[in-house]
């Protein structure tokens, strides 16, 4: 089953396999599928094309995948164009909510090879 360009993954109940689309979480999954009075457990592959249509024209009407993207995309280039404190910690790829960064910050800085007894030859 494809929605919003994104294939669901079939084995899997369709409230879990609609968190693969960029957007919709657990809790977002799940509002849609009580909107439609759908079972949550039910595999997707066994959803009959009246249900794919209907949770198609029901996830229309959030903000996902290439919108969602472009959208905070743009947040980030506006908070550098403007300097803030946020803006400069996203422009030098260091975390930006406060998080330490003596230890700890590997994900946002890359990892460094540290070089043991690296002394100058006198």
């Amino acid at each position: 089953m494809r929605i919003v360009g994104v294939d669901l993954p079939n084995n899997k109940g369709i409230g879990y396999a609609l968190t693969s689309i960029f957007g919709i979480g657990i809790n977002t999954a799940r509002d849609i599928l009580l909107s439609l009075n759908i079972q949550p457990n039910i595999k997707t592959q066994d959803l009959s094309e009246e249900y794919v249509s209907k949770i198609r024209s029901e996830v229309e009407k959030y903000k996902v995948e290439g919108d969602l993207r472009r959208e905070t995309a743009l947040n980030k280039k506006r908070l550098m164009e403007i300097g803030c404190y946020r803006g400069l910690r996203h422009r030098k790829g260091l975390p930006v909510r406060g998080q330490r960064t003596k230890t700890n910050a590997r994900t946002r800085k890359g990892s460094k090879k540290i070089i043991a007894n690296n002394k100058k030859a006198n």
